[in-house]
């Protein structure tokens, strides 16, 4: 008696023409895959694969999957089409298989073992195609995001040449006018507005120092001090005043005790200056703008919470608030947060952001001394 997955495999055989342009007349193909030839052609290798498939043990059958898998997930990602249809393709030509089958008028319990193959061989070739082509595809991914970084840095490199380049010219002028402004303090008392010139002055002089940061070619210190964190905010708090003033920001400040850490000064009171300045703009239509300081002690670290009750930061756009070029402002640079990330992760920190509907929180850690 013959065995029944020979009289499987002889009727394969017998009936592969049929089958084959059954599986050719319903298979998607779409007209812009420059790779339609090569589809039919890989149906008939995949059929041939089948018909050995049947006497053959599962690992073999993996060794003769394994080429094709490669071969057809190439060629998916090349004719860059969705992998939907070629998982359709495949799922039809098992379907029209087995419909065949059922014409050898045999009880299926006892063609489950060949049929068992079939299925086997079928999952066997999706698994391996699709898993190759999503590991291309992953490459590809990965391979954009290097290209992005490094677009990313290159601007950051010609940033870096023009602040180089104009800086000390953009000093100058706005040294003098510091300096007259402390003449005319000094002249005429009464002249008012003088405050709020020199305050305005003082911010585009940080807004300067954001970009000699990323030039690397200016160090604001040249060894670190101690840093007293609760008299830094309060310098910040004072300097930003006029501000807080004008948007009326209630300050909520909870310190358990003044905290220091060893860095450089006017670096973490660039930190602050930002964080707060910009809590401070986005608060501008809060019914009741509050600004809430917090510093604490967390493990080896020192805490600050700098919060507002401003509107959330969407979700899209948190992941990459600490990117460079990346802003919720029309006219923002989006280097702010960037040099203050930089500049906490320079001194061994961590800066974190969190935002809710009630509050927006970024937080600093720094190493304590």
């Amino acid at each position: 008696m013959i065995p029944l997955k020979d009289v499987v495999i002889d009727f394969l055989e017998d009936c592969r023409e049929r089958i084959l342009s059954q599986w050719n007349n319903k298979i998607l193909i779409s007209e812009k895959d420059p790779f339609k030839e090569g589809v039919l052609l890989n149906g008939q290798f995949m059929y041939d694969i089948v018909l050995k498939a049947i006497s053959m043990p599962k690992n073999q059958i993996d060794q003769l999957l394994k080429p094709l898998s490669e071969k057809v997930a190439e060629e998916r990602k090349n004719a860059n089409i969705n992998i939907g249809e070629f998982v359709y393709n495949v799922n039809l030509g098992r379907t029209i298989i087995f419909k065949n089958l059922c014409s050898l008028h045999t009880e299926w319990n006892k063609l489950q073992p060949s049929l068992d193959k079939v299925n086997y061989t079928f999952d066997q070739f999706l698994y391996y195609a699709v898993s190759k082509y999503s590991e291309t595809q992953d490459m590809i991914i990965k391979e954009k995001n290097q290209y992005i970084s490094s677009t990313h840095q290159d601007r950051l490199t010609l940033l870096g040449q023009m602040t180089s380049s104009f800086v000390h010219e953009f000093r100058n002028p706005l040294t003098s006018i510091h300096g007259f402004v402390q003449l005319l303090r000094a002249d005429y008392p009464e002249i008012p507005y003088l405050d709020i010139i020199s305050n305005e002055l003082e911010q585009l002089k940080f807004s300067i120092s954001q970009f000699l940061m990323l030039s690397k070619k200016e160090i604001i210190e040249n060894k670190k001090t101690t840093v007293l964190l609760n008299d830094l905010i309060e310098q910040v708090l004072s300097f930003l005043y006029p501000r807080i003033l004008e948007v009326n920001v209630e300050v909520q400040k909870e310190y358990k005790e003044n905290y220091s850490i060893l860095g450089y000064h006017d670096e973490i009171k660039q930190v602050l200056v930002n964080i707060i300045f910009n809590a401070i703009d986005v608060l501008l239509n809060i019914e009741h703008p509050i600004i809430r300081i917090k510093l604490d002690k967390q493990d080896s670290f020192v805490s600050l919470e700098i919060a507002n009750n401003g509107p959330k930061i969407p979700e899209s756009l948190i992941d990459h608030i600490f990117e460079p070029f990346v802003s919720q402002k029309e006219s923002g640079t989006g280097l702010g947060l960037y040099v203050c990330k930089n500049t906490i992760e320079k001194h061994g920190g961590i800066l974190t952001c969190h935002s809710t509907d009630e509050w927006t929180v970024f937080k600093i850690l720094l190493p304590h001394t």
